[in-house]
């Protein structure tokens, strides 16, 4: 459960807003466990790994009533590796989300600072990889639609609309911060809608970016600095999803598809190479399939599952296949500590350039076709 403490009750940088309508709510989470690997980089992998399913994090979340159904808000968010305690986000302070705003009742909400895209908001949650039943390690290949949060945005200002009878909508807009208006800037819009056991939801994310100036330093301005996927001076990545509940079951369909223009490589934290791994072309394109199911045989022990079929084309005849599943079983001990055994396989058809299978999150590539990775671990939130 989680610990809603005054204002008052933290350090003194808060006191001032502590007032009888007005609070705030330390939360967090802890997912640590150990991963085999049966290919990194040519060898076999044990290793102690830190948000194998979902990110490290703890934070601060706010709220104060300004009367009249209307909400001053805020969230400061830390992501870290808790194997070694050190910042996640390029080791910014609150590299997961940054930011403050109103919230109206009637009219949604506007807010302003480092947050997710519209993609993330609506369409994740519906595939494997947006929720705690497959998380990071079962992300798309290279993570190239963003529905993990490998990329986050800076100097945003986003709007989020209440939920009316079920359908909700969004959109957001990351400046770049320079002259340069269009250069290093994102904009996203997404919707969903729920009726019953259905749940359907899309969403659309563009970004612009000078290819030479990706590689900036957090501190830098635009709306990716960093961290980034893809060295490209287009990206436009939309989909659509659908869920539908049945008692005990969930089942959804997820698709996507991420088309690069101007591009150059892929990072090293994606690719799983210690240097970028190039692409052949000016353009680039992936296509995701996604199924995915999950079932709770008791309120405590529940089963998930995902496949999905990835469809590339890297430019210079690379055309690669990947076939990707994953599998989780997790057992709930209280309402806040669950265990979990995880196990994702990836096949692609042909090695681009070399680069073998590579499954989010495990830092190397495999030097076959083939990868494969079984964690253990437990959560804990607070």
């Amino acid at each position: 459960m989680k610990k809603t403490l005054m204002v008052a009750a933290l350090t003194g940088v808060f006191a001032t807003a502590a007032h009888a309508q007005s609070s705030v709510t330390l939360y967090g989470l802890i997912d640590a466990g150990i991963t085999y690997a049966n290919n990194a980089g040519g060898h076999s992998l044990w290793k102690a790994t830190s948000g194998t399913v979902n990110g490290s994090r703890w934070g601060l979340r706010g709220s104060e009533d300004l009367g009249g159904g209307l909400h001053a808000i805020f969230t400061l968010e830390n992501g870290f590796n808790i194997m070694n305690g050190n910042s996640g986000q390029s080791s910014r302070m609150f590299g997961r989300q940054a930011f403050v705003g109103l919230a109206s009742d009637q009219y949604g909400a506007v807010t302003l600072g480092r947050q997710y895209d519209s993609v993330v908001d609506y369409l994740a949650p519906l595939s494997n990889t947006g929720t705690q039943y497959g998380g990071t390690i079962a992300a798309h290949p290279f993570d190239n639609d963003n529905l993990n949060n490998s990329i986050r945005f800076n100097n945003t200002v986003k709007y989020s609309s209440v939920n009316y009878a079920g359908f909700k909508f969004g959109g957001t807009y990351s400046f770049s911060n320079s002259t340069e208006f269009a250069n290093n800037r994102a904009y996203s819009v997404g919707a969903s809608y729920n009726w019953g056991g259905l749940n359907v939801a899309a969403g659309y994310l563009h970004l612009n970016n000078d290819v030479n100036n990706l590689q900036n330093l957090a501190s830098n301005s635009g709306a990716q600095t960093g961290e980034w996927t893809f060295a490209a001076g287009r990206q436009s990545t939309f989909g659509g999803g659908v869920n539908y509940t049945f008692g005990p079951a969930t089942a959804g369909f997820v698709y996507t598809q991420t088309q690069l223009g101007n591009a150059t490589a892929i990072s090293s934290t994606q690719s799983g190479r210690s240097s970028n791994f190039g692409l052949n072309g000016n353009s680039a394109r992936f296509q995701n399939f996604e199924g995915n199911v999950r079932y709770a045989l008791t309120p405590a022990l529940s089963l998930a599952g995902a496949y999905t079929y990835t469809r590339a084309n890297l430019g210079g005849g690379e055309n690669p296949n990947y076939n990707t599943v994953a599998l989780q079983s997790d057992y709930a001990l209280s309402k806040r500590t669950d265990v979990y055994l995880q196990g994702d396989w990836q096949h692609v058809s042909s090695n681009p350039g070399g680069l073998g299978a590579y499954l989010n999150g495990l830092g190397s590539a495999s030097t076959r076709q083939d990868q494969v990775a079984v964690t253990v671990g437990m959560r804990h939130r607070f």
